[in-house]
Parts: structure tokens; C-alpha cells; sequence
């Protein structure tokens, strides 16, 4: 079965790894990125054969048993990914100085900022009002943090001087698919705009302007269909 890792968007790459990857302990990464002059495609075979990385799931599952490490690759453009999980694995000696893990060290792409944390409260069942602390690592995908201050300073300078159907198109044209904490940072961003029109004695905007549930995309096909991603397969990509 050919072992397909090139990513024909930024949707597709970042779902990729939120919902498939990450999620699963493939939290060890190398990031690259292919030279002008260098074919991608060789790279990718090059990498690929010399990590063994085209395996089925029923051998991955049988490296994990005994204490080998899985790698995946992944390519956007000239940009890709190793990721490899926990185990004994020639990546980890060929790739030592140059690996990061996602629990601590995020993986920035095209303005996101992607990680694995723990921390949070499951959410409460009914008629229980206690909060349970939630110790499971979960996948993070937010604004990267200098863009969204960036993004935050400009539209509380621009706040007073556009119209309110001009800020909405410039808040709902912003490239990030809303995962929960986008959302909220979205949501942040929204509220910091509309304090700064309310001072002014503008109309403030509404927060249906903004987009809540995100889109699924078909990561490696060259023709993605998008679709509303059901409540029920978010939750491991933090949605």
C-alpha cells in the first residue's frame, strides 16, 4: 500500500497531525524544509526508506510491542515533518540534535502553534458540579503567540476607524480553522475589538460573525472536499 505523507493544504497538514499523529504519541519531531533545487519528491522516497516508515498498522503495532519506534513523515509544499513515538528507533540517532517533542517545544506552521499538554477539567456529567481534573496529554492547536498579539494590537488600533461589517469580513477571513483554543482566542480577539468600539460609541459586533465548528478536510488528496467535522470526532484535536 503506497504511504502517502504530501499535504495539499495548511487544513490538511494541520489536521493531519492534531487528529491522527499527535494524538497517538508521535510526539518527537524533526521539521524541515526541502532546498530550492532538490526534488521533493526524491526526499520524501529517501526518507522513507531510510526511516522504514511505509509499514502497515498491524507492524507498527508489533514494532510498539517490543519497544520499537513508529516514524511518520509528513510534507506541505517544501516544508515536512518526521515524527517518531517512544522507542528504540535509528531516528533518534541520526536525527538527536535536531529533536524537539511537542509536550514542550510547540510545532509552529503557517501561523499555528501546535502542541501536547495536559491540563483542564473533563467535562461535568449531569448533576455533578464537581470538576475533574483532566491528566490525559490532549493536542493543542492555537494562533501562533507572537501572530495573535500581532493580530490583537491591529485590530484594537483599527477598532474606531472601520465599519462594523469591515471588521466582521476581517475577523471571519482569518485563515485558522476553529479549534477550541482558537476559538477562544478568536473569541478574545473579538472581545478586545468590541471594547474598543464600545469606548468609542460604536456599534459592537456580533459574535456570530465568527465560525465555530471547523471544516474536515481530505489531508492528501488534490481535490479536498470540506465538511462540518461532527461534535464526536473533534475532541482528540482539541475541537
Amino acid at each position: 500500500m503506497e504511504y502517502r505523507c504530501v499535504a495539499t493544504s495548511v487544513e490538511g497538514f494541520v489536521q493531519q497531525l492534531a487528529s491522527c499523529y499527535l494524538p497517538h504519541g508521535y510526539w518527537f519531531y524533526v521539521s524541515g524544509i526541502i532546498p530550492p533545487g532538490k526534488d521533493p519528491e526524491s526526499v520524501d522516497e529517501k526518507l522513507i526508506a531510510k526511516y522504514g516508515i511505509g509499514l502497515s498498522r498491524t507492524s507498527r503495532a508489533r514494532r510498539k510491542a517490543v519497544g520499537i519506534a513508529n516514524v511518520h513523515y509528513i510534507r506541505h509544499q517544501r516544508r515536512f515533518l518526521l515524527l517518531a513515538t517512544h522507542g528504540f528507533h535509528p531516528f533518534y540517532d541520526d536525527e538527536a540534535k535536531s529533536i524537539r517533542d511537542a509536550r514542550r517545544v510547540p510545532i509552529k506552521f503557517e501561523g499555528y502553534s501546535i502542541s501536547v499538554a495536559k491540563g483542564g477539567f473533563r467535562r461535568k456529567e449531569p448533576g455533578n458540579g464537581a470538576a475533574v481534573p483532566d491528566n490525559k496529554w490532549r493536542v493543542r492547536v492555537q494562533i501562533e503567540r507572537e501572530l495573535y498579539k500581532g493580530l490583537k494590537a491591529y485590530l484594537i488600533d483599527v477598532a474606531p476607524y472601520r465599519s462594523a461589517a469591515a471588521l466582521a469580513a476581517e475577523l471571519y477571513d482569518l485563515p485558522f480553522e476553529p479549534y477550541a483554543p482558537v476559538r477562544q482566542q478568536l473569541l478574545n480577539l473579538l472581545r478586545y475589538t468590541n471594547r474598543r468600539r464600545q469606548a468609542a460609541s460604536l456599534t459592537p459586533i456580533s459574535p456570530s460573525v465568527l465560525r465555530y465548528r471547523r471544516r474536515i478536510v481530505r489531508p492528501f488528496d488534490s481535490a479536498e472536499t470540506l465538511a462540518e467535522m461532527p461534535q464526536s470526532a473533534v475532541k482528540a484535536a482539541g475541537g
